[in-house]
């Protein structure tokens, strides 16, 4: 009799409490004769995913990030095609081997039900597209679904971070905070099954709220795709992530302008300082905006590509626009203007 499976995504902040919660919740579900299965993106991607050295691209840094975050989900889908015997798949940076030791041993069978298992996703998951890609998987092998938030103010989160042997540097959870976008089930159909918790306060009813939330995912499995809305969703996705990626890049090269333009005309350390300060600021409104409009707003043609390039060009003249009204608000020449 094959296993019943719970997907469950875990995500928040980095210092939020995921890990110290997953404990804590397999903890409760073992004593249910459930079995649990911990994946850590922190334990199976290899510190070397997140380092390059200053040669390379920003972009070849996160395309390697990427792959082994896609490696994860890759060794997920092998192990859903079989829980009690999963195959060995080629992965980037031996996530396979990290993988399969953290699989659980196989539960006694029962001739009365199939063995249960409870597979907790441990990670920041901060865009909704990364927990869509688990969602994706628990319907196409029809499993449970189901997905916990931590709340945790910014405050609490970097003091618990800097705490930690290995912490995550203060201003990529400050960015991520701006970026993290949560769990909504009044917008996503897909994301009813969500559960919210405040990390600084977790209770024991808490945790038997999770423990529901599982059983309830459980006890009712996703059905396989009837219709192409889900996939569409998916190419949507994928569009605001090509189009975000390609504006971040033009933005830099933008700001990098404005900055030399700065430097030509002698200004001072501090006008430089306020300068790069505004133009992060400027660039990171621009593209949370500009990732929304793609989601929600863009028109897409059913059967016809996206002319992502011709999106960037239209949205890039805004954010020039912005950044020279900077310069002109700081007093200097709009020499750059010229992209």
């Amino acid at each position: 009799m094959p296993a019943a499976v719970c997907l469950c995504v875990l995500c928040g902040l980095p210092g939020s409490g995921k890990s110290s919660l997953v404990q804590v919740a397999s903890a409760q579900i073992s004593k249910q004769g459930w079995g649990t299965f911990i994946i850590s993106y922190d334990q199976l991607i290899a510190d070397e995913a997140f380092e390059f050295s200053p040669a390379d691209s920003r972009s070849a840094g996160q395309t390697q990030w990427k792959q082994h975050r896609q490696a994860v989900l890759t060794c997920l889908e092998s192990f859903l095609q079989d829980p009690q015997a999963p195959s060995p798949c080629q992965t980037e940076g031996n996530v396979w081997e990290r993988f399969s030791q953290a699989i659980p041993p196989a539960l006694p069978k029962s001739s009365s039900q199939p063995p249960r298992i409870a597979v907790l996703l441990d990670d920041n998951f901060y865009y909704q597209s990364m927990r869509y890609e688990v969602y994706q998987l628990a319907r196409k092998y029809s499993t449970g679904f189901c997905q916990v938030y931590l709340h945790c103010p910014v405050e609490v989160c970097l003091s618990r971070n800097r705490d930690r042997g290995q912490s995550v540097p203060d201003e990529v959870i400050v960015e991520m905070s701006k970026r993290i976008e949560p769990p909504n089930a009044e917008k996503n159909h897909w994301e009813q099954g969500s559960l919210t918790l405040t990390s600084t306060d977790i209770t024991d009813k808490d945790i038997q709220k999770l423990f529901q939330l599982m059983f309830s995912a459980m006890e009712n499995p996703l059905s396989p795709f009837q219709d192409d809305s889900e996939q569409r969703l998916a190419d949507r996705e994928r569009c605001a992530s090509s189009v975000v990626h390609q504006a971040d890049q033009a933005c830099r090269r933008l700001v990098s302008q404005a900055m030399l333009t700065a430097r030509e005309s002698k200004a001072s350390s501090e006008v430089l300082r306020l300068l790069a300060k505004d133009l992060s600021e400027q660039k990171g409104h621009f593209l949370q905006e500009l990732r929304r409009h793609v989601l929600h707003e863009l028109p897409l043609s059913e059967g016809e590509p996206v002319d992502v390039e011709r999106v960037v060009s239209r949205a890039l003249a805004v954010f020039q626009q912005q950044r020279d009204d900077v310069l002109e608000g700081l007093g200097i020449g709009t020499g750059a203007r010229t992209a």
